[in-house]
């Protein structure tokens, strides 16, 4: 799997854990729903826009070395 590939996976899990929290929280809406939203989903979503942005530096930097090897 190349970094493209692995780069649309993570966006494509992120979006359906986003959908299927957005379904949890209709019926979960307490404190301890709260806290799962703070301390796991919000760091998770973080983590994923850096990992993103590090996925797309490393894509470009593949791109570049392989026209300057051609």
């Amino acid at each position: 799997m190349g970094v493209h590939e692995g780069r649309g996976q993570l966006s494509k899990i992120m979006r359906e854990l986003s959908l299927h929290w957005h379904e949890t929280k209709m019926t979960w809406q307490d404190s301890r729903s709260k806290e799962f939203e703070k301390n796991v989903l919000e760091p998770l979503e973080a983590d994923l826009k850096t990992a993103v942005a590090a996925m797309d530096q490393m894509s470009n930097l593949l791109n570049r070395i392989y026209t300057e090897c051609e």
